[in-house]
């Protein structure tokens, strides 16, 4: 079954280590591989390049690296 994983840059060595067959590393904090929460249009930004990953890469090992970094949302009844 083909497999994408998400991780955090801190894991990076790890999916390379393990050889992990495809990843995406985004440069959330621990906990939040897919973005911050509430922020549906960055969860849809690392499911969109996770798809296109599993679609384009050609060999086991593949690593895509995102370049946003990490910008959490703020609660619209906080202050």
């Amino acid at each position: 079954m083909p497999t994408v994983a998400v991780v955090v840059r801190s894991f990076r060595h790890v999916a390379e280590e393990m050889g992990y067959p495809r990843a995406v590393v985004t440069r959330h904090p621990m906990g939040r591989p897919m973005g911050p929460p509430a922020d549906a249009a960055a969860h849809r930004r690392v499911l969109a390049a996770a798809l296109d990953l599993l679609a384009s890469a050609s060999e086991g090992g593949s690593i895509v690296e995102l370049a946003p970094p990490y910008r959490p949302v703020r609660a619209r009844n906080s202050l």
